[in-house]
């Protein structure tokens, strides 16, 4: 029995999105640091969006405030034990005192603030850039620079490190296949050369449309499937490790 099929990356295949902004919408793409086929590390910067001048910069200038606010601190907090140990000799007024102490607590909350605004404004910088959350290849990109992404994302991004088929078997052939089943795997242009060998993995309980379109232009496009997935030998793997997406054909071993 034969089905038509594709190779997919066994792990995990991650749609990275651009993060929403304030005003609800997604910031323009400013530099796009990969390409399809890419191999990428996890933490690995991938895209830098509009917005992180000005994220950076707000960044910097909280952090100037801070060391601002930070030694006009040391200086009140050093001017009040002098004037209290003044108020206490009389020498100076407490209610002169209380106004300096208010004062204090004032400026104790503005770098309270200043410190929670950097840590805001931090995470809000890490948003300006996309980043690898995996090891991985980069499978599909699906926004290019100057763009806003929309709901399919930036780029899609495949922990290919090991290999599988998914193949789509008439649903009138799916009684014939079983868990374990041998599978020969042939590309069908080319992709590779001699045959890979797998075997079932998982058998899906759902019928659905074809997405392969056959070679024969009389084929039935219309066709129910089931999707099947092959688990492809690690040597075998290793050698179509950066075909995902192509085509192949399987034979399923009775």
């Amino acid at each position: 029995m034969a089905a038509l099929g594709r190779l997919d990356p066994a792990g995990d295949v991650r749609v990275l999105a651009a993060p929403i902004t304030g005003i609800g919408g997604s910031p323009r793409i400013v530099s796009l640091l990969v390409a399809e086929g890419d191999k990428v590390k996890a933490g690995q910067l991938l895209a830098r969006f509009d917005n992180h001048p000005t994220q950076e910069a707000e960044l910097n200038l909280l952090r100037t405030r801070i060391v601002n606010l930070s030694r006009r601190l040391v200086i009140q907090l050093r001017d009040v034990g002098r004037y209290r140990k003044l108020a206490q000799e009389g020498a100076f007024s407490a209610a002169d005192l209380d106004i300096l102490e208010q004062r204090t607590l004032e400026l104790q909350g503005q770098l309270q603030e200043a410190r929670a605004s950097l840590l805001k404004a931090g995470t809000d910088l890490v948003n300006t850039e996309l980043r690898a959350p995996i090891d991985g290849t980069i499978l599909r990109i699906q926004a290019r620079v100057g763009e806003r992404p929309g709901d399919k994302g930036i780029l899609e991004l495949g922990a290919s490190d090991r290999m599988e088929a998914v193949l789509e078997v008439y649903e009138s052939d799916i009684d014939r296949v079983r868990l374990g089943q041998q599978v020969t795997l042939t590309s069908e242009k080319g992709g590779f050369s001699g045959t890979l060998q797998g075997r079932v993995s998982r058998i899906s309980p759902q019928v659905r449309q074809r997405e392969l379109l056959p070679t024969d232009p009389t084929g039935d496009a219309d066709a129910r499937i089931v999707e099947v997935r092959v688990q492809i030998d690690g040597r075998d793997a290793a050698r179509v490790r950066d075909l995902t997406g192509l085509k192949v054909i399987a034979r399923l071993q009775p």
